[in-house]
């Protein structure tokens, strides 16, 4: 069993987080405001607040995190899969964090100058968040390959 942290717990990161509990691991998810924060809880899940383009309000919810999901890849904000995701596998490495799931392309170049530079295990998920039936099991079997490694 492993504790992992869902950043953008939302409803695909609930998703992803249930079927992640199913499987035995401890999820902690994350969310901007109280209200998402109570539905993270609601599903059984350690429900934080944090903004992931603040970096400084996840750092508290890593203490005893094996991998961490960056489900930003529908955000609005460029930056989140940049800028804001390079500075986060930087940080990581002075963790205990195992490894990185990234489900956006968009980050793909910070994902491998980690996992060259690092030697941080980082799996991208590229099935499209639309497409749910696909999207889920890639995300699972990408934490259960960071986990692996």
């Amino acid at each position: 069993m492993a504790r992992i942290l869902i950043v953008g717990c939302g409803c695909r990161g609930r998703r992803l987080g249930r079927a992640l509990s199913d499987g035995g691991h401890a999820v902690r998810g994350t969310s901007r405001s109280e209200e998402g924060r109570a539905a993270v809880a609601s599903e059984g899940f350690e429900g934080v607040l944090a903004d992931p383009g603040r970096l400084g309000t996840l750092l508290p919810h890593l203490q005893g995190v094996s991998a961490l999901c960056w489900l930003m890849g529908t955000a609005d904000d460029p930056a989140l899969n940049g800028e804001r995701f390079a500075t986060l596998l930087e940080t990581l490495v002075d963790t205990h964090v195992r490894g990185v799931v990234h489900e956006a392309a968009a980050g793909a170049e910070a994902a491998r100058y980690a996992r060259e530079t690092y030697r941080m295990p980082v799996a991208l998920v590229a099935e499209s968040p639309a497409d749910m039936p696909r999207w889920l099991p890639a995300a699972v079997r990408a934490v259960d390959e960071v986990l692996a490694a």
